[in-house]
């Protein structure tokens, strides 16, 4: 997927609550929400590994950072008239995605 098509549907969860985040997802009709809510439930479960806890719902985590970069472009041919090659891009791009939290862990031992 293009860099551009992916980047409409990250600037509407950019800063947001990861609860309202995945909402939005949801009912966001574009291809890209769907590969974003796959990574965004990856990087709770990855926030959820990093912080030792077993759910994330006592704590407020929001969508700190989240950029679409492009990435490597592989190129195809298509015939066209008169014995020509039509080139086609097929773009891909690179998603970083943060996931902070608003309140500060307990870190008694």
């Amino acid at each position: 997927m293009s860099p551009r098509k992916m980047r409409l549907v990250v600037d509407n969860i950019r800063g947001k609550r990861v609860e309202d985040a995945l909402s939005i997802l949801k009912y966001t009709n574009k291809e890209a929400a769907v590969w974003l809510e796959k990574l965004l439930l990856s990087a709770i479960n990855n926030w959820q590994q990093k912080a030792d806890t077993d759910s994330s719902d006592d704590y407020e985590l929001y969508v700190k950072t989240a950029m679409v970069d492009p990435g490597g472009i592989i190129y195809r041919f298509l015939p066209a008239p008169q014995g020509r090659a039509y080139r086609v891009r097929k773009r891909r791009n690179h998603v970083t995605l943060v996931v902070a939290n608003k309140v500060a862990l307990d870190t008694e031992a």
